[in-house]
């Protein structure tokens, strides 16, 4: 016999555990099908143990025989399980903060548990015991190498043990646990596609619409659009991403300005994005070297902003139209030209009526 943990040992919720995988499991499937409610064991590697204490420390012995031991008779409340560590098992406590000793089981050898409680009732009654005084409950965990069998209640004489042997004793069987697991991830599942079709307007997107920059918040003002731009060639693609960023700058009053007129020209006639913002670069006299580009790097707020500087709002959109799949251009820059309308969704009936006049767009 080996004592491989004995001293006080922190519990919560008058829980304690033993663990050997990382794969959570409540109290519930950890009961499921059983008569006793003192030790869950329904949950391969792992076991669900139940104090008196509710908060504090409690007095805790852990126990390696290679042979069945003689029940502790003087205990209150005694109960037995089939236990199959699937790694190395330790006895933890709750949320793992008081401490954690390692059990020296081997995995993948059946064992027998055996759980004995003195005072359940008394811990359940009193307050987390101070530094120095006595504790109240406490409790012995015993293994040793044996063929699975139910589990069982040797002894009950506490109020707490027979309320948490009602509690199991009402638990589904594991079968029937399994099962409503299994349709509550269904229904989770379901629940999760739903809420994802939901935000993209009503449907699922596809790999290429969930790549583009701002399709889903293009999809939820108007999701048959962006089926429509999906389907639609790259010539004309690229022709609704320019007249988009041009209907952008018209809405929010930037016609006077000849520096946005100007960005807008050059980019309808296909200028380069640099030319594009810049203007053309200066003339080279014969002779000399052309004067370098340097692109500066500015970090701002990607978006559209009524209260941002009008060329900053011109630069973002613009941009939009120069990524290199046209179908991302045209949806990023439609999405940021809706920005400056009050009526959100005017846009997109001009691109239809000017752009997609097929039935069904």
């Amino acid at each position: 016999m080996r004592t491989v943990m004995t001293g006080p040992a922190w519990v919560a919720y008058s829980q304690i555990y033993v663990e050997s995988a990382e794969d959570y499991a409540d109290m519930h499937e950890c009961f499921a099908g059983q008569r006793n409610g003192l030790c869950g064991a329904a949950v391969a590697g792992k076991l669900f143990l139940m104090t008196g204490l509710h908060t504090g420390k409690v007095g805790f012995t852990v126990e390696v025989h290679d042979r069945m031991p003689s029940v502790e008779y003087s205990a209150e409340d005694v109960v037995e399980a089939a236990y199959w560590p699937i790694g190395d098992a330790a006895l933890v406590t709750w949320g793992g903060s008081g401490g954690s000793w390692p059990l020296e089981l081997e995995p993948g050898v059946e064992y027998r548990v055996r759980y004995s409680a003195w005072n359940m009732d008394a811990g359940h009654q009193a307050g987390p015991p101070m530094d120095d005084e006595p504790l109240v409950d406490r409790y012995l965990l015993q293994f040793w190498p044996a063929r699975p069998a139910p589990d069982r209640v040797v002894k009950e004489t506490s109020k707490q043990a027979a309320y948490r042997h009602k509690f199991a004793r009402e638990q589904p069987k594991p079968a029937q646990f399994a099962e409503m697991k299994q349709e509550r991830a269904r229904q989770a599942e379901e629940q999760r596609l739903a809420e994802h079709a939901a935000a993209w307007g009503g449907a699922s997107p596809s790999e290429r619409m969930q790549g583009a920059p701002y399709a889903r918040e293009l999809s939820a003002l108007d999701r048959a659009l962006v089926d429509a731009l999906e389907q639609t060639d790259p010539q004309t693609l690229r022709a609704i991403a320019r007249w988009a960023a041009r209907r952008a700058c018209e809405e929010a009053g930037y016609g006077g300005n000849e520096q946005i007129a100007g960005v807008l020209d050059r980019m309808d006639h296909g200028a380069g994005w640099l030319e594009t913002l810049n203007g053309p670069p200066p003339p080279v006299e014969p002779g000399t070297e052309p004067v370098p580009t340097i692109a500066l790097l500015g970090i701002q707020v990607h978006g559209w902003f009524d209260e941002r500087d009008p060329f900053e709002n011109t630069e973002t959109v613009v941009t939009a139209t120069f990524n290199e799949d046209p179908f991302h251009a045209a949806v990023e820059s439609v999405w940021l030209a809706t920005r400056p309308f009050v009526d959100k969704g005017r846009l997109p009936v001009e691109l239809r009526e000017r752009f997609l006049r097929n039935p069904g767009f």
